[in-house]
């Protein structure tokens, strides 16, 4: 599968890894809140995931970390909108927005945006799925469980896997009677899962192959790798890279991360190791 953006063209084949750097234009989000908050710093971040290897960039003006609560919507444009047009007008780069409100969605896609980023897998708007079908845009259809004010009081599933695989399979479905054909899924580590449902997830990432799109994973810096480890957001960086080399080697195709430059050498080195023959015995 391909699909071809303004700038460049993302072929999903078995050895081929892409890079979405998070761009959070928010005072509070987990991680990086309050960073890149200014135009200037945001673009200056920008400029420097590029220089280090990113894909795409994905644009949040919302926090939607656990127990966040929404942001109203002319709060979000004016965050999103004006950086949006900035990294447009300065750099040929795939542009994400990171909302489930159609009105942000549609203005993001008016100044350049080509991917739409609903962490609701297109369900908390109802008229998400027209506007992007109006732009044509990519479409990145997430799993979560609730909404990120109570996602994570005591989530609880009979069988994790099989129900974010038959929700994804019904978002998909639902985009695709509207032709959309650019779809990318995405189970949603830490939307509404405990930490085994996380890991569980993540070692039977290859039966979501079975929905024929390629996958993405959220992994950088999250709870799952805290809890493990007991540490900060900014120290998690390590286990973000054994997590992603999992995902990668079980089926991901795009890793969403805070730190490109480390997760472009991990790219790189298992996109040698799967270009090497076994020997045979």
């Amino acid at each position: 599968m391909k699909i071809k953006f303004k700038n460049k063209t993302l072929n999903f084949n078995n050895n081929s890894f892409y890079i979405m750097g998070i761009l959070n234009v928010t005072p509070d989000s987990f991680s990086d809140g309050g960073k890149y908050y200014q135009i200037d710093k945001a673009l200056f971040h920008v400029e420097e995931m590029i220089k280090q290897g990113v894909d795409i960039i994905d644009i949040g003006g919302e926090s939607t970390r656990p127990f966040s609560d929404p942001v109203k919507l002319d709060e979000e444009l004016n965050r999103v909108i004006p950086i949006i047009e900035s990294i447009n007008k300065n750099f040929e780069i795939i542009i994400s927005i990171d909302t489930y409100k159609s009105k942000v969605a549609d203005e993001a896609c008016k100044k350049g945006a080509e991917i739409i980023n609903d962490i609701s897998g297109f369900k908390f708007d109802p008229n998400m799925i027209s506007i992007a079908s109006k732009y044509k845009a990519a479409c990145i259809v997430m799993h979560i469980k609730g909404t990120p004010k109570d996602m994570q009081i005591d989530p609880q599933y009979n069988d994790v896997v099989k129900e974010v695989c038959d929700f994804l399979n019904e978002r998909v479905k639902a985009l695709k009677e509207e032709n959309i054909q650019n779809i990318i899924i995405d189970v949603g580590f830490g939307f509404g899962k405990s930490l085994d449902d996380n890991y569980i997830l993540l070692k039977n990432l290859k039966i979501f192959k079975k929905i024929g799109c390629p996958i993405l994973t959220g992994i950088s810096r999250k709870s799952m790798i805290g809890k493990v480890i007991n540490t900060d957001p900014e120290s998690r960086g390590s286990g973000t890279l054994a997590l992603n080399t999992i995902a990668m080697l079980n089926g991901a195709s795009i890793i969403r991360v805070h730190d490109v430059k480390e997760n472009y050498q991990a790219i790189k080195v298992i996109q040698k190791y799967l270009s090497v023959n076994k020997i045979k015995n």
